[in-house]
């Protein structure tokens, strides 16, 4: 009956090649019928007639997640955050997970439990839903707690997979990966495994995937806390929330506790004139210098754009002891990103070397931002023909001159502070890679 229903509206759409409405209606009736690839040629069909239409984009993107062509959901999924279902973000999240994104996957997820405190998703938890049992007994990877807010992840990335960044590697391997390696050497020494390194730069030039690959390369847990995790509007929560989460990071060693925006929770105090947030500030350093617990084993790395706003108490000796400064990626690196970035995307001759060139300043998220445009470009063209069709080396280059880096204006910033805040020398990497001489 289903099929006989479809067939006789098809045949109204020959009389009627216009009928968005009613070409959208046999689309729907195709997808429920799981005839996907048919379902998706009318979605294509819709979009020529109806450039924009989110429903139609909504389709072709569960379309594509059926027929598991998942990075192309994800890219209709990223241009259209606000006309999402609950069941659209769900199959934007499994995406993300196929496509190994799963601190993004993360992000969309809390949004879901956001809106739904109750929702689970067996297969989404598995991979997502931070195993947890309060306060209690240690936490196993098999262990699942529906009132757990928190995430914990073993990322696979190891250092070999991130390109470039040498210096920085090699700088947290002395003072995280090696202590793990060779306890007995350093206890000779009497340096204990565990410490702090923040890490500073521009945005998007892969702070979070280092930090990532840290835990990958020595097989710890790892624990992403932004400032949304700790505050909470009673008094005296906030800093109950991150005392919880380093307990959970003691509890689970060897554990990568990792606080993006660091600056936004370790604030310069005579900045703040609540005083809330200073004790949220103060039991972050009490937190870091173990007073009431034993560290041993948390390795702990905190990322900022801007670390002339974290308090100077934070550098003190056994917390961020290490400030390391995490640049853009040069040319080889770029070329890495860029193979990276393309795998599994549909793609002609690609000359990733002429484009790394080209892409002079550019982050990570530059570059993924660049690969973007010109995926949609490519998407426009590829609704308009009825056919997929691959990026070029002149498709990406187009992408990179209408792209404007967004280092810049960071440096802008950056190169005041190196030249006249400068006193004890901690910016002295940015002025070695403006290549000015103090």
């Amino acid at each position: 009956m289903a099929n006989d229903t479809i067939k006789n509206l098809l045949e109204a759409l020959q009389l009627s090649p216009d009928n968005v409405p009613l070409r959208l209606h046999v689309a729907d009736l195709l997808l429920n019928d799981q005839k996907y690839e048919e379902a998706g040629q009318q979605f294509r069909e819709v979009l020529k007639k109806s450039y924009g239409n989110a429903r139609a984009q909504l389709g072709l993107a569960n379309c594509y997640f059926n027929t598991e062509k998942y990075s192309a959901a994800i890219i209709i999924y990223e241009q259209l955050p606000d006309k999402l279902s609950t069941e659209d973000r769900v199959r934007y999240v499994k995406c993300l997970v196929k496509e190994n994104s799963l601190q993004q996957a993360i992000e969309v997820y809390q949004k879901i439990l956001a809106m739904d405190p109750l929702f689970s998703d067996e297969e989404i938890d598995s991979y997502l839903r931070l195993p947890s049992s309060s306060l209690g007994d240690e936490l196993t990877e098999d262990d699942f707690d529906e009132d757990s807010s928190y995430f914990m992840e073993k990322p696979k990335w190891k250092f070999q997979d991130v390109g470039g960044m040498q210096r920085v590697k090699e700088e947290i391997s002395i003072k995280i990966i090696q202590p793990l390696k060779n306890p007995d050497l350093y206890k000779a020494f009497g340096k204990k495994t565990g410490g702090g390194i923040l890490l500073y730069g521009p945005p998007g030039c892969g702070k979070t995937f280092i930090a990532k690959a840290t835990a990958g390369e020595i097989d710890a847990k790892f624990i992403n806390i932004g400032l949304h995790d700790i505050l909470d509007m009673w008094v005296g929560n906030s800093e109950k929330n991150l005392h919880e989460i380093f307990e959970m990071a003691r509890r689970n060693t060897p554990c990568v506790l990792f606080f993006d925006e660091v600056d936004a929770i370790g604030a310069s105090r005579s900045d703040l004139k609540q005083s809330a947030m200073r004790h949220v500030i103060n039991q972050f350093l009490a937190e870091l210098d173990g007073v009431e617990s034993d560290n041993e084993g948390v390795l702990i790395l905190a990322a900022t754009n801007a670390p002339w706003s974290v308090d100077p108490a934070f550098r003190r000796p056994g917390r961020f002891d290490r400030i390391i400064f995490v640049e853009p990626p040069d040319e080889a690196a770029r070329k890495d990103i860029l193979k990276s970035i393309l795998a599994g995307k549909p793609v002609g001759d690609i000359d990733t070397a002429k484009i790394a060139a080209a892409a002079q300043e550019y982050s990570g998220a530059d570059l993924h931002a660049a690969i973007d445009i010109a995926v949609e470009d490519k998407l426009r063209e590829s609704m308009s023909k009825g056919s997929i069709q691959p990026l070029t080396t002149k498709d990406l280059l187009k992408a990179v001159k209408q792209h404007r880096p967004t280092t810049v204006e960071w440096f802008s910033s950056a190169r005041n502070y190196a030249l006249y805040a400068n006193e004890s020398g901690l910016y002295d990497d940015i002025l070695k890679y403006l290549k000015i001489k103090k």
